[in-house]
Protein backbone atom coordinates (compact mmCIF):
# COMPACT_ATOMS: atom_id res chain seq x y z
CA UNK A 1 0.00 0.00 0.00
CA UNK A 2 2.86 2.34 0.85
CA UNK A 3 4.50 1.36 -2.43
CA UNK A 4 1.35 2.25 -4.39
CA UNK A 5 1.00 5.51 -2.45
CA UNK A 6 4.30 6.63 -3.94
CA UNK A 7 4.37 5.12 -7.42
CA UNK A 8 0.85 6.00 -8.58
CA UNK A 9 1.24 9.77 -7.95
CA UNK A 10 4.78 9.60 -9.40
CA UNK A 11 3.44 8.18 -12.68
CA UNK A 12 1.23 11.27 -12.97
CA UNK A 13 4.12 13.64 -12.25
CA UNK A 14 3.14 14.24 -8.61
CA UNK A 15 6.28 12.94 -6.92
CA UNK A 16 5.92 15.36 -3.95
CA UNK A 17 2.33 14.21 -3.33
CA UNK A 18 3.54 10.60 -3.41
CA UNK A 19 6.14 11.35 -0.74
CA UNK A 20 3.48 12.94 1.48
CA UNK A 21 1.16 9.95 1.06
CA UNK A 22 4.00 7.54 1.87
CA UNK A 23 4.92 9.57 4.95
CA UNK A 24 1.36 9.63 6.27
CA UNK A 25 0.80 5.91 5.60
CA UNK A 26 4.14 5.01 7.20
CA UNK A 27 3.30 6.99 10.35
CA UNK A 28 -0.13 5.34 10.55
CA UNK A 29 1.29 1.82 10.21
CA UNK A 30 4.11 2.54 12.68
CA UNK A 31 1.64 4.02 15.19
CA UNK A 32 -0.56 0.94 14.97
CA UNK A 33 2.38 -1.45 15.43
CA UNK A 34 3.78 0.52 18.38
CA UNK A 35 0.36 0.77 20.07
CA UNK A 36 -0.01 -3.02 19.93
CA UNK A 37 3.54 -3.69 21.13
CA UNK A 38 3.44 -1.10 23.94
CA UNK A 39 -0.22 -1.53 24.89
CA UNK A 40 0.62 -2.15 28.55
CA UNK A 41 2.80 0.95 28.78
CA UNK A 42 0.10 3.14 27.21
CA UNK A 43 -2.40 2.39 29.98
CA UNK A 44 -2.60 5.17 32.58
CA UNK A 45 -4.23 5.79 35.96
CA UNK A 46 -6.94 7.86 34.26
CA UNK A 47 -7.83 4.84 32.08
CA UNK A 48 -8.16 2.65 35.17
CA UNK A 49 -10.33 5.25 36.91
CA UNK A 50 -12.55 5.48 33.83
CA UNK A 51 -13.06 1.69 33.58
CA UNK A 52 -14.01 1.45 37.24
CA UNK A 53 -16.32 4.47 36.96
CA UNK A 54 -18.38 2.56 34.35
CA UNK A 55 -19.66 0.53 37.31
CA UNK A 56 -20.46 3.57 39.46
CA UNK A 57 -17.37 3.01 41.59
CA UNK A 58 -15.49 6.22 42.19
CA UNK A 59 -11.93 6.49 43.45
CA UNK A 60 -11.80 9.79 45.33
CA UNK A 61 -8.29 9.53 46.75
CA UNK A 62 -4.95 9.03 45.08
CA UNK A 63 -4.07 5.44 44.09
CA UNK A 64 -1.19 3.52 42.55
CA UNK A 65 -1.32 1.39 39.41
CA UNK A 66 0.61 -1.74 40.49
CA UNK A 67 0.22 -3.91 37.42
CA UNK A 68 -1.57 -4.05 34.10
CA UNK A 69 -1.90 -7.01 31.73
CA UNK A 70 -3.49 -7.38 28.30
CA UNK A 71 -3.56 -10.75 26.59
CA UNK A 72 -5.20 -12.25 23.56
CA UNK A 73 -6.85 -10.97 20.45
CA UNK A 74 -9.85 -13.25 20.01
CA UNK A 75 -10.08 -14.30 23.66
CA UNK A 76 -9.31 -10.98 25.31
CA UNK A 77 -8.26 -10.66 28.95
CA UNK A 78 -7.44 -7.38 30.68
CA UNK A 79 -6.43 -7.26 34.34
CA UNK A 80 -5.04 -4.45 36.42
CA UNK A 81 -4.29 -4.05 40.09
CA UNK A 82 -4.49 -0.83 42.11
CA UNK A 83 -3.41 0.09 45.61
CA UNK A 84 -6.22 2.29 46.89
CA UNK A 85 -6.70 4.37 50.04
CA UNK A 86 -8.33 3.01 53.19
CA UNK A 87 -11.34 5.33 52.73
CA UNK A 88 -11.86 4.27 49.08
CA UNK A 89 -11.54 0.63 50.18
CA UNK A 90 -14.17 1.13 52.88
CA UNK A 91 -16.55 3.00 50.56
CA UNK A 92 -16.34 0.36 47.78
CA UNK A 93 -16.66 -2.49 50.28
CA UNK A 94 -19.78 -0.87 51.77
CA UNK A 95 -21.23 -0.42 48.28
CA UNK A 96 -20.80 -4.17 47.64
CA UNK A 97 -22.18 -5.17 51.07
CA UNK A 98 -25.19 -2.85 50.78
CA UNK A 99 -26.13 -4.05 47.29
CA UNK A 100 -29.57 -5.57 46.90
CA UNK A 101 -28.24 -8.95 45.71
CA UNK A 102 -25.35 -9.25 48.19
CA UNK A 103 -24.36 -12.76 49.37
CA UNK A 104 -22.34 -13.14 52.57
CA UNK A 105 -19.35 -15.55 52.73
CA UNK A 106 -19.66 -17.65 49.59
CA UNK A 107 -17.41 -20.76 49.63
CA UNK A 108 -15.87 -20.17 46.20
CA UNK A 109 -16.15 -17.34 43.67
CA UNK A 110 -19.37 -17.30 41.67
CA UNK A 111 -19.30 -17.16 37.89
CA UNK A 112 -22.25 -14.95 37.06
CA UNK A 113 -22.12 -16.07 33.40
CA UNK A 114 -23.38 -19.57 34.24
CA UNK A 115 -27.03 -20.09 33.20
CA UNK A 116 -27.19 -16.65 31.55
CA UNK A 117 -27.85 -16.07 27.85
CA UNK A 118 -24.73 -15.51 25.75
CA UNK A 119 -26.50 -13.31 23.21
CA UNK A 120 -29.45 -10.94 23.33
CA UNK A 121 -31.65 -9.27 20.75
CA UNK A 122 -30.88 -5.65 19.98
CA UNK A 123 -33.99 -4.49 21.88
CA UNK A 124 -33.04 -6.26 25.10
CA UNK A 125 -30.63 -4.39 27.41
CA UNK A 126 -30.47 -7.12 30.04
CA UNK A 127 -27.64 -6.76 32.60
CA UNK A 128 -26.69 -9.01 35.50
CA UNK A 129 -24.68 -8.20 38.62
CA UNK A 130 -23.48 -10.22 41.59
CA UNK A 131 -22.13 -8.83 44.84
CA UNK A 132 -20.63 -11.23 47.34
CA UNK A 133 -17.88 -11.95 49.80
CA UNK A 134 -15.42 -14.84 50.04
CA UNK A 135 -12.88 -15.50 52.77
CA UNK A 136 -10.27 -13.37 50.99
CA UNK A 137 -12.17 -10.67 49.10
CA UNK A 138 -15.28 -8.64 48.34
CA UNK A 139 -16.40 -9.12 44.75
CA UNK A 140 -18.60 -7.25 42.28
CA UNK A 141 -19.36 -8.99 38.96
CA UNK A 142 -21.07 -7.52 35.91
CA UNK A 143 -22.35 -9.45 32.90
CA UNK A 144 -24.20 -8.24 29.82
CA UNK A 145 -25.03 -10.40 26.80
CA UNK A 146 -24.54 -8.59 23.50
CA UNK A 147 -25.89 -9.08 20.00
CA UNK A 148 -24.82 -12.09 17.93
CA UNK A 149 -21.33 -11.65 16.59
CA UNK A 150 -20.14 -9.76 19.69
CA UNK A 151 -18.75 -11.33 22.83
CA UNK A 152 -20.66 -10.73 26.05
CA UNK A 153 -19.36 -8.09 28.46
CA UNK A 154 -17.96 -9.56 31.68
CA UNK A 155 -16.19 -7.47 34.33
CA UNK A 156 -15.06 -8.51 37.80
CA UNK A 157 -13.90 -6.08 40.50
CA UNK A 158 -12.36 -7.53 43.67
CA UNK A 159 -11.26 -5.83 46.87
CA UNK A 160 -8.81 -7.86 48.94
CA UNK A 161 -9.65 -8.01 52.65
CA UNK A 162 -6.05 -8.22 53.89
CA UNK A 163 -4.82 -5.12 52.03
CA UNK A 164 -6.07 -2.09 50.11
CA UNK A 165 -5.84 -3.75 46.71
CA UNK A 166 -8.47 -3.46 43.97
CA UNK A 167 -8.31 -5.93 41.07
CA UNK A 168 -10.23 -5.29 37.86
CA UNK A 169 -10.71 -8.02 35.24
CA UNK A 170 -12.35 -7.80 31.82
CA UNK A 171 -12.77 -11.20 30.19
CA UNK A 172 -14.07 -11.62 26.65
CA UNK A 173 -14.21 -15.14 25.28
Amino acid sequence: MIYLGYWIPKRFGKRKLGKWIVGILSIAVLTFILSVVFEDELFFKSDAKELIAEHNIELKDNFELNSNEFTGIKDFYHRFELTISESDNLRITNKIINAENYQHLVDKPIDIRVDKPRYSDSNNDEEFTANYQTEREYIYEYYKPNERGYTPTYHRISILKAENILIYENISD
